[in-house]
């Protein structure tokens, strides 16, 4: 599949994601006190953010025809 993320987009992606995934996995711990259903939510969304950091493909921004690609 042809990349539709960018540079930029991809950094957000990154750092938002796994910041998600290391709130999650503390509320799951009992760390924070988020619950457990706000953990797996973000446990979930932040592993879809790196997901779509890592392979430059955003299924959403394809069928939104979004394109954040540096080689638009």
């Amino acid at each position: 599949m042809k990349h539709n993320i960018g540079s930029a987009d991809r950094v957000v992606r990154l750092i938002g994601g796994a910041l998600l995934v290391v709130i999650g996995v503390a509320s799951l711990a009992g760390l924070l006190e988020f619950g457990t259903v706000a953990g797996v939510g973000a446990v979930l969304i932040g592993a879809i953010f790196l997901g779509t950091a890592l392979t430059r493909v955003c299924l959403v921004y394809r069928l939104l025809g979004i394109e954040t690609s540096d080689s638009s």
